[in-house]
């Protein structure tokens, strides 16, 4: 349901509902699993390493890393770009919870905790009968407990078989080859399936591109006759604004105790005008299912907000970026490696408080999946460049590296710190030192690199570098994922102190929020900004806004505006109800609608890594535009 057509005005004083999507960035594949009040999710996670991320969560909006399954040790995985793992699908049954997943062959972790620790992987016996076991495949749980195997291989094969105990096939083969033997559906891929009033759904997905269909079935048989193809599952799009336009590879969808139904869906983001955002890979959104009669339908995609899941809040906050201190003794689960070889080639204990990278022959990397349009990444870096060979600093990149920015210390005739993205470059000579800090801005397309000696006073590394390159649909679909951003080393080991996500001391584009409600963009000045469109206020969003730590806090917020009138910005953290609010900005008329001025209030006792909401007064719309907010140590 989009805004304001509920006519409850407490939606512009609480966060009563979410933008899609809820798991930015690369998410390809996800499967999700209600066990009580907790929610799992888990996808493809290609040749990321460790793999098998395990997401939690409270209320399908807000999730959090938990555990990652299969280590970079597994000797049965393929190393290399577009092979890795596929499927990820999580699941409960017989009391344990259940990962099975594809590498060269089917295969299933086990624990009693999502959290684990997770079994050593066995791989699932197949049979003559069965056929192949493919990949993309999930499990059905019926209503007396029983297991499936929802089993897909190829464009023509698609199959159910039952699980034992044992985890292992049972039983006879469920032959449902009928389904796409025509190629009715492109690929009839990852096939999941719910029941509901005494039919089973079986719902199959086109192909990576989208296409998403329903059938049902009064029971599990392999008669063709007793199936009703459905057709299409989401609902036509009515917003010609959404980039989100073909979601599919749904995963089984959910009952709630309030009797609404939900699903998770990935699509490439790309508005049918606009910027081409296909190379972040496969975002996740989660979508309501109705039921008209026993026909479900998926809400279609839209950019409007979404009321949330009649579900409590959980604390856990949107999903973004996350910065690392580097002093704990292990590794933060928010971070993968681009191949096994990387992830042997770090240490959290050669340097307390920071992260070395050694890499030998070839580039090492610490990687997290981008999830934003707008941010500053931001790190300290510890390099003695004495040669060509050796750079160390900020790495965003896309499956295969072939596309990639890199902001460094380096060495070309003495100590440089370069800026560069295929052929564009932006070079200075470093007259820092060793020890430097390193920002890449973004801005959506536009990359700005700079350096700075203290983290405080930064000086730009030229004109703004295009990343529409690495940015739009990649050949042979990016290896099936999206971008990452993070650190990278070549030549010697590199310290690193930090990593910030999304810098609170950079500015921060009001129109980058995940979430909001009763707000509009507009464009003043040929730049984008935010006002509130309704009498009743509004309230925009910034996820994963990292305000520093320790003497290095925010001490001052500034917002840059203009306004019609006086009033108040409130300013909150994590939440508008359970949150803390941080401050109250007084502004005053700015004489035009031109006129951009900055009003600013001191903040105290505020660290770490927040959502930041900023609540428009009620009274007027349009009261304010409000171009950037920024924080000040």
């Amino acid at each position: 349901m989009a805004q304001r057509t509920t006519g409850d005005k407490s939606f512009y004083n609480e966060v009563k509902t979410y933008v899609n999507p809820v798991l930015p960035g690369d998410h390809p594949d996800p499967t999700m699993l209600r066990v009580g009040d907790d929610f799992y999710h888990c996808g493809s996670s290609f040749h990321f390493t460790p793999y098998l991320p395990i997401y939690h969560s409270k209320d399908m909006v807000h999730w959090e890393v938990i555990s990652r399954v299969v280590p970079p040790t597994a000797s049965f995985v393929t190393d290399r770009p577009s092979a890795g793992i596929w499927q990820g699908a999580i699941t409960y049954f017989y009391g344990s919870y259940w990962i099975y997943f594809s590498a060269n062959g089917q295969w299933f972790s086990k624990a009693s905790n999502p959290k684990g620790p997770w079994s050593e992987p066995v791989r699932v016996k197949g049979d003559p009968k069965t056929g192949p076991l493919g990949y993309d495949n999930s499990i059905f749980v019926d209503d007396d407990g029983k297991p499936y195997m929802v089993i897909k291989n190829g464009q023509k094969t698609n199959r159910i078989q039952e699980l034992g105990r044992d985890g292992q096939l049972t039983s006879s083969v469920i032959d449902l080859d009928w389904v796409n033997a025509k190629l009715q559906y492109s690929w009839a891929e990852g096939p999941v399936m719910c029941k509901r009033n005494g039919y089973y759904y079986y719902f199959p997905a086109g192909d990576v591109s989208g296409g998403q269909y329903a059938m049902r079935g009064k029971a599990l048989t392999a008669d063709s006759t007793q199936w009703e193809r459905l057709g299409e599952f989401f609902k036509p799009i009515t917003d010609p604004k959404t980039g989100f336009r073909r979601p599919n590879h749904i995963s089984a969808p959910i009952q709630l105790a309030d009797g609404t139904w939900w699903t998770v869906g990935q699509s490439y983001e790309k508005p049918l005008q606009g910027a081409d955002w296909s190379g972040m890979g496969r975002q996740t959104s989660l979508y309501q299912v109705i039921w008209e009669g026993d026909r479900p339908w998926g809400l279609a995609p839209t950019t409007q907000p979404v009321i949330k899941p009649n579900l409590p809040q959980s604390g856990i906050l949107w999903r973004s970026a996350q910065s690392d201190q580097f002093d704990s003794e292990t590794l933060s689960m928010n971070w993968h490696f681009l191949n096994k070889r990387a992830a042997t080639r770090y240490s959290l204990s050669a340097r307390k408080g920071w992260v070395r990278l050694s890499p030998d022959t070839a580039r090492v990397h610490l990687m997290q999946k981008e999830t934003d349009h707008y941010y500053s990444a931001v790190t300290r870096v510890d390099l003695n460049a004495e040669d060509a060979a050796t750079k160390a600093g900020l790495y965003l990149t896309n499956g295969n590296q072939n596309v990639f920015v890199q902001l460094y210390s380096g060495f070309d005739n003495g100590k440089k710190l370069v800026f560069k993205l295929d052929t564009a470059m932006r070079t200075a000579p470093n007259l820092i030192g060793n020890v430097v800090w390193l920002k890449v801005e973004r801005n959506e397309h536009q990359l700005t690199g700079y350096y700075s000696r203290d983290g405080k006073k930064w000086t730009a590394m030229g004109a703004p570098i295009s990343a529409v390159s690495l940015d739009k649909a990649q050949p042979n679909f990016n290896s099936w994922v999206g971008t990452s951003v993070g650190l990278f080393a070549e030549g010697k080991p590199a310290d690193f102190d930090f990593f910030i996500g999304k810098d609170g001391f950079s500015s921060l584009p009001a129109v980058g929020y995940s979430n909001y409600y009763g707000i509009e963009k507009v464009d003043k000045a040929a730049e984008a900004a935010v006002t509130n469109d309704s009498d009743q206020g509004g309230w925009f969003m910034l996820s994963g806004v990292d305000l520093g730590t320790g003497k290095d806090a925010a001490k001052q917020i500034q917002v840059q505006l203009t306004a019609a009138t006086s009033g108040t910005l409130e300013v909150w953290l994590d939440d508008l109800t359970t949150g803390k609010k941080m401050a109250g900005i007084p502004f005053k008329s700015t004489g035009g609608k031109a006129t951009w001025k900055t009003v600013s209030q001191s903040v105290k006792g505020i660290t770490g890594h927040h959502d930041v909401f900023v609540k428009f007064p009620a009274g007027q719309a349009r009261v304010a535009t409000i171009k950037t907010i920024q924080f000040q140590k």
